[in-house]
């Protein structure tokens, strides 16, 4: 009997993101789950979102929470599983164990799944002994087996495995992404569902999960396509046995490649979720960049928002070939994302970014007043500390750096510019801007870059900072002048 393909559509489409709680979440990983959630949303279908977490040595709670903490930050939700419930709870699989045990007992009623008491060793050495190479596996020779056959290894002590009796037929599926695909028949034998001591393997409870909770898609990494014909094995005896009516359409995303065209690892901090909100990625910037490993919106345009995405997402539009992930792209579309937050917005998220420099509403009102300065130049909000710490720092605790502190030849420069402030009756950016003109360029013949150099130095202790006679206003009068100072008399 070969079992039908799902052929859910619109508000029937039905995903899942599974991921095994081990370290922190992955950018390939959260990348899954965008895709995942863009497909169903796009086709107001339902994601749901289960926790595979049978591994105890790997598996922790740490992780778990972090999982969670990754995918609320991005805003991706999910329509069942998780903190949400739904009709097929539990949805971690270390808590699904009675459900498994019982299909278990029905496929072997069944005849899908037989008992098997090879050894790894035994095993080898029947292919050696029948010419073939050692390596080669299992060549399901137990599938006869007779009861008297597993009284005897039973006596000896053996306790038997449980194997999946795959059928003898070539495997076919056309995928999401990468089209037809074929596995022909001998080209994987029968396989362990279920260890010697009775607990079941991924490779069963991940389809039994699948097909217990009705998922039509299944869109995961590529590096499980070689698993992919075992599933769809399983789920033919699911399907003979009532289980589920179909077997989902599969979709297998591209790999995420780091550097050097080597698959993007776990010790590499550009895969890290967390490492990029630390240094300032703002939720809207990571889920663009994200999207675009694989898929495009179209093919001059990097940077829309999510709705956008929504509206647009096809798997079928995925680019097999794998996506690299291009750090300085992903902090340009960041930056152009950070430019179209609202003033109030981008004030509210820099402030966790600026440590304890801001701890008053008097702070709050300054950070507020001077985020205009730095929206147009900053990619990451955690650049927000060396570009604005100097309006939050008392005068007599400015550093100068090395590279700004200005020669003996500024001496005049701020001299001109103490005088020509001192003299000011209203204190605003453009009063500054126009008096500090006439005095250092008309008057002194000066270029702005000299005219300006030492005055930003004094101010900021830095080369570069924010707009110079915008800082000067929101610094105030006396701050300003108390610098000017401090700096000439060190010259």
């Amino acid at each position: 009997m070969t079992a039908p393909f799902s052929t859910a559509s619109g508000s029937d489409v039905r995903v899942r993101f599974c991921p095994s709680p081990t370290g922190t979440p992955h950018v390939g990983l959260i990348r899954t789950a965008l895709f995942n959630w863009a497909y169903a949303r796009h086709n107001g279908g339902k994601l749901v979102f289960r926790i595979e977490d049978t591994d105890a040595a790997r598996d922790s709670e740490e992780s778990f929470l972090q999982l969670l903490d990754g995918l609320r930050w991005l805003n991706i939700d999910w329509d069942e599983g998780i903190d949400v419930g739904g009709p097929q709870a539990p949805y971690r699989q270390s808590q699904r164990t009675a459900i498994y045990l019982e299909l278990i007992e029905k496929l072997k009623a069944s005849g899908h799944l037989y008992e098997s008491f090879a050894t790894a060793e035994e095993i080898e050495a029947r292919n050696v002994a029948n010419g073939r190479d050692p390596k080669q596996g299992y060549d399901n020779f137990e599938r006869a087996l007779t009861e008297a056959e597993r009284e005897g290894f039973r006596a000896e002590g053996r306790q038997p495995a449980l194997r999946l009796r795959v059928p003898d037929t070539d495997l076919s599926f056309d995928d999401l992404v990468r089209g037809e695909i074929t596995f022909p028949a001998g080209s994987f034998t029968d396989f362990v569902v279920v260890r010697p001591n009775g607990a079941p393997l991924y490779t069963f409870v991940n389809p039994v999960d699948d097909a217990l909770m009705g998922i039509t898609h299944v869109l995961r990494g590529e590096d499980l396509l070689s698993s992919t014909p075992r599933q769809i094995a399983l789920y033919h005896a699911l399907v003979e046995i009532g289980v589920t009516s179909f077997v989902p359409r599969f979709g297998h995303l591209p790999y995420v490649m780091g550097e050097g065209n080597k698959k993007l690892s776990k010790r590499d901090p550009e895969s890290n979720l967390f490492h990029h909100r630390d240094r300032g990625f703002i939720p809207e910037g990571l889920v663009n960049y994200l999207s675009l490993l694989g898929w495009s919106l179209s093919h001059d345009r990097d940077v829309f928002s999510i709705d956008e995405m929504i509206a647009a997402f096809d798997v079928a539009d995925v680019n097999p070939n794998p996506a690299r992930f291009d750090l300085k792209k992903a902090e340009s579309i960041n930056g152009d994302h950070i430019r179209l937050l609202s003033t109030e917005k981008l004030a509210g998220r820099l402030e966790p970014y600026m440590g304890n420099l801001v701890q008053t509403e008097i702070d709050r009102t300054l950070l507020l007043a001077a985020t205009p300065l730095v929206q147009e130049r900053m990619q990451l909000l955690g650049e927000a500390p060396a570009l604005l710490s100097f309006l939050f720092t008392p005068d007599d605790d400015i550093v100068i750096d090395a590279d700004a502190m200005p020669g003996a030849d500024a001496a005049p420069v701020l001299d001109a510019a103490i005088a020509s402030l001192t003299e000011l009756g209203e204190w605003n950016h453009d009063v500054i801007e126009d008096a500090l003109r006439v005095r250092l360029i008309e008057g002194l013949g000066l270029k702005p870059r000299i005219a300006f150099g030492a005055l930003r130095s004094a101010i900021s202790g830095k080369r570069i900072s924010p707009p110079l006679f915008e800082s000067m206003e929101l610094l105030g009068r006396d701050s300003t002048l108390e610098r000017l100072a401090r700096l000439r008399s060190r010259l």
